[in-house]
């Protein structure tokens, strides 16, 4: 259903105002007429946003045309305003140079309905434009925000001509001012020296063969800094098939560069943590097996033993038997060695305990799993509390912790990706708390409280004992680690520290029985 063309009508004549909408709608117009004869109710109707259209009378008793479209030139510059007057030519032209859309007369209103047809399309018109340039620059701003916040800027280079653009970002990069007049020997200018021969031998190229190029290379400022850079360009092949015109983004990669070799440490860091981890797992395992097995193999010594003594009393075969025996229960007793050798090996060690930063930590692995988490659509964002104190405390073992349950966030947010939230606080009695947020799958709904438990998981590979490992290592820092579902989605996985003081009290006064490595 056509939803009615609501006019605003400045008319004293009723006989008029009915010619009005009868004449528009005899064009198959639906109208939705509101009349109005003075300043007062003039100045009220035009409050109504939902008003599509002004006609209006040049001369009232107590109002005027003029004085109309100056009011509604000033509060509704986008509505269409069309005088409909019995005067003359003069009073149309006035009218018109005012502003108004259109001039109709009485005598002649088989012209209005064009008249409203053509005004309405090109108020239409005015508004898509506005819209259209409200967005253009909506997506300037945004482009350029987008620039500042990411270091890059982009540029157009046409090399048949030698024409080069530059946005605000690459302005930023190359450090000039925007006044400037970007050139290709102005690029080549502030490139370093010994940079420079293989950059012109790039742009040389691109501008002979119209191709495509990717080049890294330093920039050397004025302030006798050094830029590390990469650009991207591609050539267009659209309105001058001839010409090569090519349309770039440039990234300041200093920071990525800078970063090389940490990131190395902490890829490196990435691999110890995995293999402790592993180690620690299976430490776990065999300390439960060997508990298991030892049992049973006690039971076989002293069987054996037995065997040796009855055989012993027969004297069919008796030596024979009792060799037989005699090397059971050295097999027997030679595995049970083993057995303790292993738990020895993956069990109990030496916790190297010291003062660390607990936000360098957090920080550390934030980055070291910024690659895994990005392979996930999953984004990290970090809520350090300032300040805080230190932690005496296993700096391998929390980053253990860490490692456990901001993968655990990962992996629930894998199919839908999400945001991974790290944050870390000081709370009463001197104690540090970390939260690691997910919006992923949440906690499980029958089984929430066996999460910790060694050997229970969820994940179809899961082995069951990173969480139960992490709370071993908390609890032998001082701590507590639980869970709770987040707000909303997913889950929150908290632990508290003590801190430096509290820790060293806590080592002092801690139990001797052994701890997981």
């Amino acid at each position: 259903m056509t939803s009615p063309l609501r006019i605003l009508l400045l008319e004293d004549s009723a006989r008029d105002a009915e010619l009005v909408q009868e004449f528009l709608e005899a064009d198959h117009f639906v109208c939705e007429v509101t009349c109005v004869q003075t300043r007062a109710e003039f100045m009220a109707a035009l409050e109504d946003v939902g008003i599509d259209l002004i006609l209006a009378d040049y001369s009232l008793p107590s109002f005027d045309g003029l004085s109309a479209l100056m009011l509604a030139l000033s509060a509704r510059p986008d509505l269409p305003f069309i005088f409909v007057s019995g005067f003359g030519e003069e009073i149309a032209i006035e009218a018109l140079t005012s502003g108004a859309t259109d001039y109709v007369l009485k005598t002649r209103l088989s012209r209005l309905a064009p008249s409203v047809r053509r005004a309405l399309r090109e108020a239409r018109e005015r508004a898509e434009r506005k819209k259209a340039e409200e967005a253009l620059r909506r997506s300037e701003m945004y482009r350029a925000e987008a620039e500042r916040l990411s270091h890059t800027g982009s540029f157009g280079w046409n090399a048949s001509t030698g024409e080069l653009y530059w946005s605000d970002g690459t302005y930023r990069i190359f450090d000039c001012e925007p006044t400037t007049k970007p050139t290709a020997q102005l690029v080549i200018d502030r490139t370093h020296p010994d940079d420079r021969t293989r950059h012109r031998q790039i742009i040389d190229r691109a501008a002979t063969e119209g191709s495509d190029f990717t080049v890294e290379h330093r920039l050397l400022v004025p302030d006798g800094s050094v830029k590390y850079v990469q650009a991207v360009a591609h050539r267009l092949t659209g309105e001058h098939p001839d010409q090569f015109i090519f349309v770039g983004a440039i990234t300041d990669i200093t920071e990525r560069k800078r970063a090389g070799e940490e990131r190395e440490r902490l890829r490196q860091l990435e691999a110890d943590l995995k293999q402790f981890n592993r180690v620690s797992m299976m430490g776990e395992l065999t300390a439960s097996l060997a508990h298991e097995i030892k049992q049973p193999m006690t039971a076989a010594v002293m069987d054996a033993n037995a065997c040796m003594r009855w055989l012993r009393r027969d004297p069919l075969d008796a030596t024979e038997a009792c060799g037989a025996a005699s090397r059971m229960v050295a097999a027997v007793t030679r595995a049970a060695g083993i057995i303790d050798r292993v738990r020895s090996l993956y069990g109990s060690g030496a916790s190297e305990r010291e003062a660390v930063d607990l936000n360098e930590i957090l920080r550390e692995m934030t980055v070291l799993l910024g690659d895994t988490a990005d392979r996930h659509s999953v984004s990290i964002r970090t809520e350090l509390g300032l300040g805080l104190p230190p932690t005496t405390a296993d700096r391998v073992q929390l980053q253990q912790v860490l490692m456990n349950l901001m993968l655990n966030g990962i992996e629930a947010m894998r199919e839908t990706g999400g945001e991974l939230t790290i944050a870390s606080k000081r709370i009463e009695e001197g104690q540090l708390f970390v939260s690691v947020s997910d919006s992923g799958v949440g906690l499980p709904v029958d089984a929430a409280d066996r999460i910790f438990d060694a050997f229970f998981t969820t994940k179809p590979q899961g082995a069951g004992m990173g969480l139960s490992i992490s709370r071993r290592i908390i609890e032998s820092h001082g701590g507590r680690l639980w869970a709770s579902p987040n707000a909303g989605r997913g889950a929150v996985f908290q632990f508290t520290l003590p801190g430096e003081a509290e820790g060293l009290r806590h080592m002092a006064t801690a139990d001797a029985s052994p701890m997981l490595p």
